[in-house]
């Protein structure tokens, strides 16, 4: 099984974006905090809120490209 790599890198700025399942976690800037293991097609990240600091787990499908960030890594 092939390794893939995380598209985006620490200290990168996301934007969160919340699904209906994600309850009341707020979208909006992130900074990603740490690249997580995952063996699974969607990889997850440790974020940090830009506005209260607040730290959550996201998957690389709820988040996107920041304001002012760097490419996507490929």
């Amino acid at each position: 099984m092939a390794v893939i790599a995380h598209r985006y890198g620490v200290g990168q700025k996301i934007e969160f974006l919340p699904g209906k399942l994600d309850g009341a976690a707020p979208g909006g800037t992130y900074t990603v905090v740490r690249c997580m293991p995952n063996d699974g097609k969607d990889r997850e990240y440790r974020v940090k809120n830009a506005r209260d600091g607040h730290e959550r787990v996201v998957r690389e499908s709820q988040i996107q490209r920041g304001p002012g960030s760097p490419l996507d890594r490929v």
